[in-house]
């Protein structure tokens, strides 16, 4: 197994001097005294608790890199040389009407009340963080158009500069996620949907009642944890006046902002920033019952939940009480997750891996079922970046998992469409975007796409940011038919378990997936045998 050192890297922009390093510590072998750096230790000497956290802040997302035992990679899709699952009824499979462009990448959650995306993947918790907020154009416009749903996570109302609570403390005004909200509305096209996520302090600050009151949603999560660390949200904050603004709302802020010695440290300029922590959540099995019945009396039509790279005994508390309480979706998030603000070394060396979690999250599943208990419907996420990710995860959690959860993966489309913009307007196109044209139009394989949805007049307002998720939404929808068609599963419903097979007999131990010399053989076997 390839462990990384743990004393550089480049999330925390560090690096060890030696080319020989101690594979226990991460300390170069031969440490001399008089080095200029620049290691997490040498680093840490004069930055101290600024190197718990990947940076700079607010310009970039982290993800965990720890090469564990067993990943998705680990697994390999099964392809056949006939058969055809899923398709419409009445029409027979064959080579005319099994094509990979018939295939249905639609997808469906919720218990009753279902809501369709075209695509089985959906946003991760785009919450409180920098990178969130001045992208969240590009985010919210490009997964309404591309039919999926869009999470807004946790703290937006709370670290709302301009929020307004009234005498009790609860939100009576919070434009920011106003805006999130309306631009996602505004270009939704009937498929997927915007949900917002509640920790504690979403909870103290009555943040449900306000979305509901005042917009009207469908849905709202609950929030346990995240595969990219076991405590509450977090960001950075660059001014005392701010960090002293949300410690009197009651957040957890670090270093104390009150205290004379931190005001002191700031004011020498040492301390250049603040953390703002969200509280550890308690959750209990009454609790959880009671909040999911307060959510439905506000008006919310569906509940879901989020859930972290806890152990087995927090899992199977998520599946059980979600499976009692009827909820509409338990998204699980696996480790190492990706983010833009979690401590490095909790993002790399906490929580059940994603495929480990996953395989235990169908194992309890199935119990439930094979009781006759009807589940939740599943979202797997940690680490899904591509079509194949997809189609392997549909399959380990099948036919419980309904969709796949994607952090940094539908972020980073965003971001790069709005950096093609800049560089437009600045005449700076590097090459690897300035060799496909010098304009959207030839930039953008699905500009036109994009224009045929929203109108020739309505272009002008659309980010290409957004037009980036959508392209990138696609390139997953197109390769997903293509590995669905091959496994002659042509809907998301018609893709099982015997649709992959593992590539280690330590896979088959830890999924259940067949060891690929043995799936199929009993079959094989029988052809043999005639």
């Amino acid at each position: 197994m390839n462990l990384q050192r743990p004393n550089g890297n480049d999330a925390t922009r560090t690096a060890n001097r030696s080319k020989s390093v101690v594979p226990s510590s991460g300390l170069c072998s031969r440490c001399i005294d008089g080095c200029t750096g620049n290691c997490e230790v040498f680093k840490a000497t004069f930055r101290g608790r600024e190197l718990i956290y990947p940076g700079p802040f607010g310009d970039v997302t982290a993800g965990g890199d720890k090469d564990y035992p067993i990943d998705y990679s680990h697994l390999n899709i099964q392809g056949y040389a006939l058969g055809a699952q899923g398709l419409p009824s009445g029409v027979k499979g064959n080579s005319d009407t099994a094509t990979f462009p018939s295939v249905n990448t639609e997808t469906a959650y919720g218990w009753d009340k279902k809501v369709k995306m075209k695509v089985p993947i959906f946003t991760g918790a785009l919450g409180s963080t920098e990178i969130a907020r001045k992208n969240w154009e590009h985010f919210a416009v490009g997964a309404a158009l591309s039919g999926v749903t869009l999470v807004c996570g946790e703290n937006v109302c709370g670290i709302d500069p301009q929020l307004k609570l009234d005498s009790n403390g609860k939100v009576t005004s919070a434009p920011d996620i106003d805006r999130r909200i309306e631009i996602y509305k505004r270009y939704h096209q009937g498929y997927g949907e915007i949900l917002v996520q509640m920790n504690v302090e979403d909870t103290r600050l009555g943040v449900a009642e306000y979305v509901y009151k005042k917009h009207g949603l469908d849905t709202i999560e609950l929030k346990w944890g995240q595969g990219a660390k076991c405590i509450g949200g977090e960001i950075k904050v660059g001014s005392l006046e701010r960090a002293l603004e949300l410690q009197k709302r009651g957040y957890i802020v670090t270093p104390d902002p009150s205290s004379p010695i931190t005001q002191a440290a700031f004011k020498d300029g040492s301390l250049k920033e603040f953390e703002r922590h969200s509280r550890l959540g308690f959750i209990d099995e009454q609790g959880f019952y009671a909040e999911v019945e307060r959510l439905r009396k506000i008006g919310f039509k569906r509940i879901t939940l989020k859930t972290g790279a806890y152990g087995l005994r927090e899992l199977a508390m998520a599946i059980k009480w979600g499976s009692k309480a009827k909820i509409d979706l338990l998204t699980i998030d696996g480790a190492s997750g990706g983010t833009g603000m979690s401590p490095w070394r909790m993002m790399e060396e906490w929580g059940m891996p994603s495929l480990y979690l996953h395989a235990a999250a169908y194992e309890f599943c199935k119990k439930l079922a094979d009781k006759g208990e009807r589940t939740p419907d599943l979202a797997f996420a940690g680490g899904f970046s591509s079509e194949d990710g997809v189609f392997k995860a549909l399959a380990m959690g099948a036919p419980f998992c309904k969709a796949v959860c994607m952090g940094r993966a539908l972020m980073i489309p965003g971001m790069v469409g709005k950096n093609i913009a800049q560089w437009i307007k600045e005449g700076k196109l590097p090459s690897t975007v300035g060799q496909f044209g010098a304009t959207p139009e030839q930039i953008f394989v699905c500009y036109e796409d994009v224009k045929s949805i929203v109108g020739a007049n309505e272009m002008k307002n659309i980010p290409l940011g957004a037009i980036g998720i959508y392209s990138y939404s696609e390139k997953i929808k197109v390769g997903l038919q293509q590995l669905m068609a091959g496994a002659r599963c042509f809907n998301v419903a018609a893709i099982s378990r015997r649709d992959i097979m593992s590539l280690t007999e330590e896979c088959t131990k830890v999924t259940g997936i067949p060891y690929l010399m043995n799936a199929y053989r009993d079959e094989a076997m029988a052809i043999l045998e005639k």
